[in-house]
């Protein structure tokens, strides 16, 4: 029998706060009521400075973030359009799949698992592309299957250096409302995140950021679409409402989550991420174990890959971890598969959790064969925590 909490560290879905679980519980009501909007239009504008937008038009898909992909894709390019895309994680190559299965001609550069979006390569890449046959360009912001955070600044000083016109598409799922992120300052025109990370949330809305010149590009876009029609959706939002039945009792969720976020401090949310993801990098080193990403200015505040001794399998510690000590960690995924395990950091989280996470994984990590001294990731992150709590404001939000 088990007894106790059983603990969620994946890199989502997220835990729910309890406010956000009870704002949901709601009865049903009419999505077409005359008053509906008073629900949905504060959360169009209330999303805006989540992205770091104050032109961008901000749209809600009941679905999930790969939902909001499909729709960004279609909406704004063309069967055959040239794309330019980088592979080095499991997200990222799910997101070159999806453009090559709508019928973009995509231009992959492949970059090892570990490592960011290559920077210089797209720079080349835009600079001879004097004929802006390059339509867009897509960013993994966060490479959740990596732990590996990438520069789209740096992408956007590229596009300029190069005059290039190409629409930049980001995915932001893991990165957004957790990040740093600046949708106008980037130059960046179509967002994508989801529900379920740092909105704190159960999975099943896609949300998508469109910039002026994106919303310009799609009423020209030619790819067929039906569900994700950027001119339905906007017709509607409008006035508040949906061109199809919209997950009511998550936009209540939502509602709660934006308020909470706004009760924190957006800056403060992406500080304390730092925070406590570092003080997870730092029982990681104390572990000797090291990290997916390949070098610190790639570390993920949201999730932490973590490779494992080529003497132990990464399956183990999480299968022990899941049966013996009722705790989720993430897999790892694709080519990392039994070399990795990830401890998802983010959403709804303070130190007290992180330092669960650390200790469930360092028994995990010995039951399974890794000489790892027990204690010693947890001392390294409270020493910390301890350390740099002092020097911080104190937020206290309700369950």
């Amino acid at each position: 029998m088990q007894t106790g909490q059983t603990h969620l560290f994946i890199p989502g879905p997220t835990n729910v706060p309890e406010a956000v679980r009870q704002s949901m519980n709601v009865p049903m009501q009419d999505m077409r009521a005359p008053d509906f909007g008073d629900l949905t239009l504060g959360l169009f504008s209330d999303l805006k400075p989540i992205f770091g937008t104050e032109t961008g038009t901000v749209m809600i898909f009941p679905g999930s973030g790969t939902a909001a992909w499909e729709a960004a894709i279609t909406n704004t390019l063309n069967p055959g359009d040239k794309v330019l895309m980088a592979r080095f994680g499991q997200f990222s190559t799910l997101w070159v799949e999806m453009a090559e299965r709508l019928g973009l001609d995509v231009e992959v550069i492949d970059v090892p698992w570990g490592e960011g979006v290559p920077q210089t390569a797209f720079a080349r890449r835009l600079e001879a592309d004097v004929k802006d046959e390059i339509k867009a360009v897509f960013v993994t912001h966060n490479e959740t299957a990596t732990g590996v955070t990438s520069d789209v600044a740096a992408v956007r000083r590229s596009l300029d250096a190069a005059y290039h016109d190409a629409l930049l598409f980001v995915d932001g799922v893991s990165s957004v409302a957790s990040i740093d992120f600046r949708m106008d300052e980037w130059g960046i025109d179509l967002a994508v995140t989801g529900s379920q990370k740092g909105l704190m949330l159960p999975a099943g809305i896609g949300i998508l950021a469109v910039s002026e010149k994106a919303l310009e590009a799609s009423k020209t876009a030619t790819i067929r679409r039906a569900y994700f029609e950027f001119t339905d959706m906007l017709k509607l939002n409008a006035d508040g409402y949906f061109p199809y039945t919209p997950p009511t009792q998550l936009l209540h969720g939502l509602r709660m989550s934006l308020d909470r976020i706004a009760a924190e401090g957006l800056d403060t949310v992406v500080a304390r991420h730092r925070r406590l993801a570092e003080g997870v990098r730092r029982a990681v080193s104390a572990w000797d174990l090291d990290l997916v990403a390949a070098h610190p200015t790639l570390y993920s505040d949201t999730v932490s890959a973590i490779r494992v001794p080529e003497t132990v399998d990464a399956r183990d510690v999480l299968r022990i971890a899941y049966e013996d000590f009722n705790t989720s960690f993430g897999t790892g995924l694709g080519p990392l598969a039994g070399k990795v395990f990830r401890i998802g950091h983010l959403g709804d989280l303070n130190e007290g959790m992180c330092l669960t996470a650390l200790s469930v994984a360092e028994m995990a990590l010995a039951r399974a064969g890794c000489p790892v001294q027990l204690g010693s990731g947890v001392a390294a992150a409270q020493e910390w925590y301890v350390r740099d709590t002092r020097a911080r404001p104190s937020v206290r939000l309700a369950a």
